[in-house]
């Protein structure tokens, strides 16, 4: 396929040399190519309705990205935007060591902090779940013939407004995932931002637990390295901005660690409740995917939607300091009938090559 290289491009950039195609999703075109300056990597957003949208997105968080003391995304060395396409420097990727989600929940924490209040006019919301995902949750539990505590259905009513509402003015990634993470010997650098949004970084830091619900890799990391990543996330944060959190307490204090570990807690139940995180995006098109599950199951990347699903239920009633302990009794109640009826082996503890 030709290497959409504009005139205006060559004239900025010279003329690449030795295109080869990458690996890519079906909404964008990737290759590798050299340029006069050095190796680089064209990226071309294809597909959809929202292709525009989706280009508009990764430039400006790229660009936001980049005006941080320690960037953590690649270099943008030029931009098309009639033809979609981005220009950005190449990094050498690495495998990564057995304990990379600590490097990776630094970067991470560094991303988000390069966001800040003048990120609501350059990039969309993050939206959580909403109605429609509480309605086809509490819907589940009666398919499977699991009673609902009565106190449920208010908890995750006020768990979805306090998501809706939490504050903060991180740049979020919008698919932080394993395979848009490079590790290098200086650290990782973050891929493909056509999902990129602001809000509160705990919605993503909540990936390391709840097992990283919109991507192909499902992987739960024992708890000491669990711990070991979020107390890194939570240092680098305080050092980039001088805080401790973005939190949903509107005290004038300090949060303490209960606070953080609440609102951390909404986060990781919010991905529970959101069916459309069972399937890869290009299938996210308003299906309610709960409601395949007693009676179907299908695999994507390392596991099957049951998998998912029963890892979500897992991690959410183990979840200490919530505001949601009928939703956690629910939760118990679903995990165990789900196992009861099916053979749902745990999610792999380790990244694959």
């Amino acid at each position: 396929m030709r290497l959409p290289f504009s005139d205006e491009l060559r004239s900025a950039l010279g003329s690449p040399r030795r295109a080869r195609r990458l690996g890519s999703s079906p909404r964008s075109r990737v290759w590798s190519v050299e340029l006069p300056a050095g190796a680089a990597v064209v990226k071309q957003i294809v597909g959809g309705a929202d292709a525009g949208e989706r280009y508009a997105r990764e430039v400006a968080a790229l660009r936001l990205a980049l005006r941080a003391a320690t960037p953590v995304v690649p270099a943008l060395l030029a931009a098309d935007p009639a033809a979609r396409v981005m220009v950005l420097d190449r990094v050498a990727h690495r495998p990564p060591p057995p304990d990379w989600i600590v490097a990776y929940a630094t970067a991470l924490a560094r991303l988000h902090a390069s966001g800040g209040p003048d990120i609501t006019g350059t990039l969309p919301r993050w939206k959580g779940p909403d109605a429609s995902d509480a309605d086809a949750f509490l819907r589940l539990a009666e398919r499977l013939r699991v009673p609902v505590p009565p106190a449920a259905p208010a908890e995750i009513d006020a768990l979805t407004a306090r998501l809706a509402q939490a504050p903060g003015h991180a740049l979020l990634h919008g698919d932080p995932c394993p395979g848009n993470d490079l590790h290098t010997a200086d650290g990782v650098t973050f891929v493909d931002f056509e999902q990129a949004s602001w809000g509160s970084g705990l919605v993503e830091l909540a990936y390391l637990r709840i097992g990283f619900p919109t991507c192909w890799c499902v992987t739960a990391a024992p708890p000491p390295l669990l711990e070991r990543a979020e107390r890194a996330y939570f240092t680098t944060w305080h050092e980039a901005t001088g805080t401790t959190a973005e939190t949903t307490t509107t005290a004038a204090a300090t949060p303490d660690s209960t606070t953080v570990e609440a609102d951390l807690a909404d986060a990781c139940a919010g991905w529970l409740l959101r069916g459309d995180a069972l399937v890869e995006r290009a299938h996210r098109d308003g299906t309610d995917h709960l409601a395949r599950l007693p009676e179907g199951n299908w695999s994507w990347g390392t596991v099957t939607a049951r998998q998912r699903l029963a890892h979500r239920l897992s991690v959410v009633t183990g979840l200490p300091a919530t505001r949601f302990p009928a939703l956690q009794t629910l939760t118990a109640a679903l995990d165990a009938r789900l196992r009861a009826l099916h053979p749902i082996p745990p999610v792999p503890a380790a990244r694959p090559a």
